[in-house]
């Protein structure tokens, strides 16, 4: 098994993850239960996190990890997923561009709550959302956005569904117990993470069609959307398990996921010698 640096970083990377979606699970619990909290996303998660003893420490190793995972994904963007062929591999490289701008933006929004940046991330997003609704082709935009977030949720569900996620794990070097609980982690997070992200995307272009801009909140929004439907609360909290679920499956990634990292040290060092 690698152990480059950026292999290292990218290991500890899916444990600040999976405390990101941890927290993240506790704020959907407090939506769900009418509590005062943060932003009901990740961001209101990173923010909870700062607001811990040694919090901050905290929220800038999360931020190096998660950076570390964008670099690696943007790795396997550009040279990796050598074991598939034709339009698998192509597929695969698409994959890991978005997974790579997804770290990123969680490794940027990480670094904003370190530096005590107040504004919320909801309400961006309602804003962006109200200036392009005024901009000419605005609302097309927004509805178009609204069906890719929706389709990003789709597809997480069906890649939960079929355990299309085992094929980047270490199969191999995993005891019965570990693949079991593996394979039922992952299919319940990625199930759960789909779910709210394609209710977010209907909200989009519900907001769209419209003309509501307060809908366009991302996950804030659909959490309270969700809470004030009928048994919303029992939702939520399905919700709230599916994604700890997911924070669980993000610690076994950190042990048993194939991270394919070049050792950007010793390529380094190679080329100063030379």
């Amino acid at each position: 098994m690698s152990r480059s640096p950026l292999t290292v970083l990218t290991r500890a990377g899916f444990i600040g993850y999976g405390l990101v979606h941890l927290l993240f699970a506790w704020l959907i619990l407090q939506v769900a239960f009418g509590k005062p909290t943060e932003e009901g996303d990740q961001s209101g998660a990173l923010r909870t996190l700062a607001e811990q003893p040694l919090g901050k420490f905290l929220v800038i190793a999360v931020g190096v990890g998660l950076a570390a995972m964008a670099l690696w994904q943007a790795y396997e963007a550009a040279v990796g997923h050598r074991a598939d062929r034709g339009n698998e591999r192509t597929l695969e490289r698409v994959a890991s561009v978005g997974r790579a701008a997804v770290y990123l933006y969680f490794a940027w929004t990480a670094l904003k709550v370190y530096k005590s940046a107040n504004s919320s991330s909801a309400d961006k997003q309602q804003q962006l959302t109200t200036d392009l609704m005024n901009s000419s082709g605005g609302r097309w935009l927004v509805a178009l956005a609204g069906i890719a977030l929706a389709a990003l949720g789709v597809g997480l569900i069906w890649y939960g569904v079929v355990k299309r996620f085992e094929k980047h794990l270490l199969i191999g070097q995993m005891s019965p117990t570990a693949r079991k609980a593996s394979r039922r982690l992952g299919v319940v997070g990625y199930i759960a993470k789909g779910a709210a992200y394609g209710i977010a995307g209907i909200l989009f272009t519900v907001a769209a069609i419209t003309y509501d801009p307060e809908k366009a909140r991302g996950l804030d929004s659909t959490l309270h959307t969700l809470r004030e439907q009928a048994y919303g609360t029992a939702l939520l909290v399905l919700m709230a398990l599916g994604v700890a679920a997911y924070a669980a499956f993000c610690l076994i990634q950190a042990k048993y996921r194939k991270v394919d990292a070049p050792d950007v040290t010793s390529a380094v060092r190679s080329k100063v010698s030379a």
